[in-house]
Parts: structure tokens; sequence; C-alpha cells
């Protein structure tokens, strides 16, 4: 059986704001909705273990998904008890998604856990994933050979149009897209809030939180 390693932030605040952040209920729960219906098996991991933050404007119960999930004893047992990054073994996952939110705009781009297990997943022929600003995970990973694993791929991200747009751009301590652009990716934007996936190889990445669904059934295909 297939297994994916599901990783969100530990960080609860937006910087010097003071303004409550975390990850993004939906941009977790719709990737699992594909995984569980394809039989995949999946393990949520933050950067600090346990119960990781989510952002409250997330938490919208109208949305059939994010009920399911949130009445699911498994998935609260997952969700309050995340394994912690540094002790994640990327032999045992053949996937690493990473869900978005603000919060993780202050500690993916440089975990050093997130460097490791992504590298380890993506050189054992695993698919790495993000949605939003899930991508941040990406920035500064590198390869065994010393290349950021970004450089020369197609991706996408929350894009600095979108960014602008909630009004983040002085909040964010760097533009997501910008960040990803310097390390070499190709990075390509649809317009603000398209549902727009972009696949290249092993990469798979979603613009926004208008399309994790359309994240998760891409890596099912890869997975499949």
């Amino acid at each position: 059986m297939k297994k994916i390693l599901c990783v969100v932030t530990s960080n609860n605040v937006k910087g010097a704001t003071g303004i409550p952040t975390g990850f993004w209920l939906s941009e977790l729960t719709h990737p699992l909705e594909k995984f569980v219906s394809a039989g995949i098996e999946f393990e949520i991991a933050s950067i600090k273990g346990g119960k990781p933050p989510i952002d409250g404007d997330s938490l919208d119960f109208s949305d059939a998904i994010n009920k399911k999930f949130w009445d699911d004893e498994n998935f609260q047992r997952k969700l309050a008890n995340s394994l912690k990054l540094d002790d994640a073994n990327a032999e045992n996952f053949d996937a690493i998604f990473f869900a978005g939110g603000h919060g993780v705009m202050w500690d993916f781009a440089d975990s050093a856990a997130i460097d490791k297990v992504t590298r380890e997943i993506y050189e054992r022929g695993g698919i790495v994933s993000a949605v939003c600003h899930g991508p941040a995970a990406l920035v500064n990973v590198k390869l065994s050979d010393g290349k950021f694993l970004v450089d020369g791929k197609k991706l996408t991200s929350f894009t600095n149009g979108e960014e602008t747009e909630v009004q983040a751009t002085e909040i964010v301590p760097f533009l997501l897209e910008t960040e990803l652009k310097n390390h070499g990716a190709k990075h390509i934007s649809a317009a603000n809030w398209s549902n727009h996936v972009e696949i290249d190889g092993r990469l798979v990445t979603g613009q926004n939180p208008a399309l994790p669904a359309s994240v998760g059934a891409e890596i099912v295909k890869l997975l499949s």
C-alpha cells in the first residue's frame, strides 16, 4: 500500500503582527479525501510535532469534506499527535505533501527537517507536492548534487498578485513566487484564484486554496 507524508506548519502567528494563523484546513482535508478514496495511507507531520495550529478562518464546516474529516476520530487522533518532522523516515513514504496556510511562511523555508526528508523522498523516486503557500517548503531544498530541487522545474504557488490582493505583502517574510524564481524555478502563474496545477515529473504544485482537491487527484494518478 502506498503511503504519503502530509506536512503542516507549527507556526501560529503572522510574525510581528500578532495575528493568529496556522495551516488551512481544506488544504489538508481535500487532498486527504482523494488519498483515502484511493486506498493511500497517510501520516500527518508538523515541524514541532504534536497538535499543529489551524487558521481559524479556515474552519468552514459547511464544507462537507472539512466536516467529514473533522468528525473522524482517526483524523483527529493523527492531527493531535502529528509526527515531529525530524523523526520522519523517508523510506516509509512514497510521497510528501505540504499543505499551506500563511503559517508556513515562518517555519517551512528554513527547516532542516524539510530539506532532508524532501530530498530523500525525491531521490528515492517519490513524489514531492505542495499547494498554495505550501511550496514555501521547496524554496531552499537542495538535492545531493547541491542544486536546488526547484531549479529548472515548472511549478506554481500562491502568487505575488494573490499576496497583494490579500494585503499580506508587507506581513510575510518573503514573497513566495519571487523566492522560488530566485532559486531557478520556472514559476507559472495563472489569474488570481484560478484552479491551476503544475506537474513537472514527480513535482506537483497548486497555486491557491481553490484547488487542493485537484492537487490531490494528480498525486493519486502518479501513485497509481
